[in-house]
């Protein structure tokens, strides 16, 4: 009898959607992609499926992450807090080694203890463990993540895996492609982006369900940030190749999802399993594509992400267009708010409570909202990439802190031997053209604040900061930015010409280092 009430009990407890459904959620993230997609209006891509998506889903225009960098944004994206906050300050792998706080309390833990079955397949990299558990595991941990990032056809039986052995508990499915990241430091052999893994050649493997498509360098979509030169085109033209890994594929369930490779392997497997109606499915990737000005940096091209969320029970929005401002911070607390589970309030040190700063996206879902405004910071990539940077989008302002300005911005291993970075240094050397909206030598050395007004300068080429005009604007801003810091305990809030002293006052002492 006993046991009979307590499974009774559990049922009642479960989140229920409409008509007394279980909801579930299945989260999909790319590894550096961008807005290649004709959802954003990239007419040189065919993208079918993410194309079905957005049409059944709301579309948001102006999505960031909160830090541009792999772990330091799955971290972000798992807790709802920042990576100066959770303590995910840069890579998690090899030599770098960072990992989240102990106690840092993180959406499949909480899920976990809410009843809800947690998965993940392809690319973790976060730790430690016992922060980022889950029920269901097939990562870079237990497995290579060629086959369980790449290879769509394991990625397919993998899900099928999953969902076939669901018990009654709802679910929470995170399907972390390890596409279109570069894979020329590491796996050089498949080419600049791995675009040549699978492809059925000799040495390169074959995955079944992938059709590879070529794309012309000469008819790629440039962004106003990489170099217009034959490097770069030919990278990009990879770069999409393998975007059609995640995307491109066969018509047979146009429409419903539109079946294709990847992405549409994946939703094909919810359809079959009949979970499609209960299921929030949500896509974005994790930071602004492998090119300059991209990855690593806190400038729109770096941090600005593509965002799709498609809900069965809000179908009033499926195809519509928000310009509303999200942050990838913003992912948990919408999960959470979508299983009905309250958000967390705990101690990662001391008596500090921590509370997520984020919201949740279920509202825009019902009608437009009016936010305006997103926040991001960056301390390490590497170990050795120690560029720390805070910054705020406000309307149509962009401000960053750039806190160690007086030393040349880093560059990343992957980024370093990329064929566009290569072909940029050069023609640096040689004092060739390098067909750039910039030179090296502004990308290494910025200045300390660096203001943009993107209604009037969407290329972020004019710095606003020491223009008497924009002055109101700049401390507005600042104003704002240092709220921020100060309500996610971030550690360099009085940097880089003070020391946080808790027990002073005021906190920030100064240090009279003449900056």
């Amino acid at each position: 009898m006993g046991l009979r009430w307590a499974l009774l009990l559990l049922l009642l407890a479960l989140p229920l959607g409409r008509a007394g459904r279980a909801r579930n959620v299945l989260l999909l993230v790319a590894d550096d992609g961008g807005f290649e997609s004709g959802v954003y209006n990239n007419s040189a891509i065919n993208t079918p499926n993410l194309d079905a998506l957005a049409g059944r889903s709301l579309v948001f225009r102006n999505a960031f992450t909160s830090v541009s960098s792999c772990s330091p944004s799955r971290a972000s994206i798992l807790t709802g807090l920042p990576q100066h906050q959770n303590g995910m300050y840069g890579l998690h792998q090899d030599v770098h080694h960072f990992n989240s706080f102990d106690k840092v309390q993180s959406l499949p833990l909480l899920l976990s203890q809410a009843h809800i079955r947690t998965g993940i397949i392809g690319k973790k990299h976060v730790g430690p463990e016992t922060v980022y558990p889950f029920d269901f595991a097939y990562t870079e941990e237990n497995s290579s993540v060629l086959q369980v990032g790449r290879n769509i056809t394991r990625i397919k039986r993998l899900v099928r895996k999953f969902l076939q052995s669901q018990d009654e508990r709802p679910f929470f499915l995170y399907v972390a492609f390890h596409d279109p990241h570069r894979c020329g430091h590491s796996q050089p052999q498949y080419g600049a982006f791995c675009e040549k893994f699978g492809n059925g050649e000799s040495g390169m493997g074959w995955i079944p369900d992938w059709k590879p498509q070529p794309y012309s360098p000469e008819h790629v979509q440039l962004p106003y940030f990489v170099p217009d030169t034959p490097a770069a085109r030919a990278d990009l033209a990879a770069q999409y190749t393998t975007i059609g890994r995640m995307d491109q594929g066969n018509n047979r369930t146009a429409l419903l999802f539109s079946l294709h490779a990847g992405i549409g392997l994946v939703l094909e497997e919810l359809r079959s399993a009949g979970l499609h109606n209960t299921t929030l499915v949500i896509y974005t990737s994790d930071n602004g594509i492998p090119f300059p000005s991209g990855r690593t940096n806190l400038y729109w091209s770096g941090t600005a992400e593509p965002l799709l969320v498609s809900s069965p029970e809000h179908t009033e929005r499926w195809g519509q267009v928000s310009q509303a401002y999200a942050s990838l911070l913003d992912l948990t607390p919408t999960i959470l708010d979508w299983f009905a589970i309250p958000y967390p309030s705990y101690s990662i040190f001391g008596t500090k409570t921590v509370q997520l700063t984020g919201k949740s996206l279920l509202p825009a879902l019902v009608s437009e909202q009016p936010w305006i405004t997103v926040f991001s910071s960056q301390s390490h990539h590497e170990v050795t990439m120690y560029y720390p940077m805070r910054a705020i989008q406000h309307q149509h302002f962009r401000l960053i802190h750039n806190l160690h300005f007086r030393t040349p911005f880093p560059i990343d291993q992957d980024f370093y031997v990329s064929p566009t970075f290569q072909d940029l240094l050069n023609r640096t050397r040689a004092r060739q053209p390098t067909h750039w909206n910039k030179t090296l030598h502004q990308y290494y050395y910025r200045d300390r604040w660096e203001l943009f007004d993107r209604s009037s300068d969407p290329t972020e080429s004019r710095n606003l900061a020491s223009d008497s005009q924009y002055a109101e604007v700049l401390e507005l801003l600042k104003a704002h930015l240092l709220k921020w810091q100060w309500d996610t305990n971030d550690p360099w809030v009085c940097a880089p010409d003070g020391v946080l002293e808790e027990k002073l006052s005021p906190q920030c002492q100064p240090l009279y280092n003449e900056l």
